[in-house]
């Protein structure tokens, strides 16, 4: 055992000395290079993660898993004291370690229950449930807990639960998919709506809120106008779309000029809350597209796949990538892409404090490659160091970032692509008792925050 790990330990310096030799286009970079408050970390999901569906009190949610303390979906449906066990166990156990938690409130994992009673997000009765939720989880975790993210993408789960279908609860209309009901046109601006309530009326506790946004950078397809107002519809369609009521209280003037009716409007009172809702801003950032306008707009079979008005590719039509694929077929490695975005919100959107709270690639999940050569991931080493080098100049140039967050920290359920991909550092077996062993970014990420 001894040889094997020292066999191993000789390897990752070998792909980390071959890797390194790639970013002789960068300068040199390493933990130094950022501010000395700056927060690095990892990322990880309960739902993506934790296992253990069906034990100790866990309930379904409509990705078919649980919600820890709430079995019955809300506070009044009594607490899972073995739920809030295990989180406390983990909560002190990070602590103990040395390290930060930074919580997401809701992660997509709606309660069964919820959707069942009322619709779930459909229904504005959901605020006050979230409400509860939150306040429940500051009175129990708030004493060691001080940053809260309310949601992590909303808009990925509005669209692709209630637009395309591809996701819980699978709803849209017929023409979008094969949903067994839903209205592609109207209920992801429903359900957008319950989100952003939700997220506002979230009280401030001893601790700071946020919220984690997803988000790509946009470069138009060509040179002219029009391409160049088909990104920006499409930046206001992805993260206008929340990030301007959370911070100047009403929707981007392009969603309720394309969407029209079909987006709900916010009271005076509701203006006033949403305004400035957030300490700081999470941004996950993985991708860029190109976008192109789109000439024809289908007035019979409406959706918010369409609204936008924008056509988003990876690849043009002379055959042009925006850069390196991956193991997804969205996710193309476009580094400079976070620079620009951080300057973009920068610019729109008052500079607020800014943490990357997800950002890795994909790689295949061969079931046939030995696990000494699976651990050799000397492409997300150079995604991940490439990222760094285009932030570090955003920071340079005045954005106020305050952290940086790998996605993720291991291996894990990915969503609707399951374990046909890996995003971890960490490298679980699954075939043999999910045994983890570091990648040699794992060992590439501890060099560069001691650099």
């Amino acid at each position: 055992m001894a040889i094997n790990r020292a066999l191993l330990f000789l390897f990752c310096f070998l792909a980390i000395a071959n890797t390194e030799a790639t970013f002789k286009k960068y300068p040199p970079l390493g933990r130094s290079s950022f501010p000395k408050d700056f927060v690095f970390g990892a990322g990880s999901a309960a739902y993506q993660y934790e296992g253990g569906a069906f034990i100790d009190g866990k309930a379904d949610s409509i990705w078919d898993t649980f919600t820890h303390q709430h079995p019955e979906g809300k506070v009044s449906g009594g607490v899972n004291a073995l739920g809030v066990k295990y989180y406390n166990n983990l909560i002190n156990e990070i602590l103990a370690k040395g390290m930060i938690p930074y919580v997401t409130i809701f992660h997509w994992d709606l309660p069964q229950a919820l959707e069942d009673e009322y619709e779930g997000f459909r229904n504005k009765k959901i605020v006050d449930d979230f409400l509860d939720y939150a306040e429940f989880l500051f009175k129990t975790f708030g004493d060691r807990v001080k940053h809260w993210f309310t949601l992590n993408e909303p808009y990925t789960y509005s669209y692709y639960g209630y637009g395309t279908g591809t996701m819980p609860p699978g709803r849209c209309s017929n023409y979008i998919g094969t949903c067994a009901a839903g209205d592609s046109s109207t209920e992801p601006y429903i359900v957008t709506h319950h989100l952003i309530l939700a997220h506002g009326a979230t009280p401030y506790q001893r601790g700071q809120i946020g919220v984690a946004l997803v988000t790509a950078w946009i470069v138009p397809s060509t040179l002219t106008s029009k391409s160049e107002r088909a990104a920006q519809r499409a930046l206001d369609f992805m993260v206008g779309w929340f990030l301007h009521p959370m911070t100047y209280g009403d929707y981007p003037m392009t969603v309720q000029a394309l969407a029209g009716k079909r987006v709900p409007k916010f009271t005076a009172e509701e203006t006033v809350m949403l305004q400035k809702s957030y300490d700081f801003l999470g941004v996950n950032y993985y991708t860029a597209f190109f976008a192109s306008n789109v000439l024809f707009y289908n007035n019979v079979n409406i959706s918010v796949t369409t609204d936008n008005h924008a056509n988003l590719t990876s690849v043009k039509d002379n055959g042009v990538a925006i850069g390196q694929a991956t193991a997804l077929n969205w996710l193309y490695v476009y580094p400079k892409g976070i620079e620009d975005l951080m300057l973009y919100l920068k610019d729109n959107y008052g500079n607020p404090p800014i943490y990357i709270t997800e950002n890795g690639i994909a790689e295949a999940n061969n079931d046939k490659l030995p696990v000494q050569e699976a651990l050799k991931d000397n492409d997300r080493i150079e995604y991940l160091y490439s990222h760094l080098f285009y932030l570090s100049k955003a920071i340079k140039a005045g954005v106020n970032v305050k952290g940086y967050f790998v996605w993720s920290f291991m291996d894990d359920f990915e969503w609707d692509a399951g374990f046909t991909i890996r995003f971890g550092m960490y490298y679980i077996d699954y075939k043999n008792g999910l045994k983890r062993y570091p990648k040699y970014s794992a060992y590439w990420y501890k060099k560069f925050l001691q650099t």
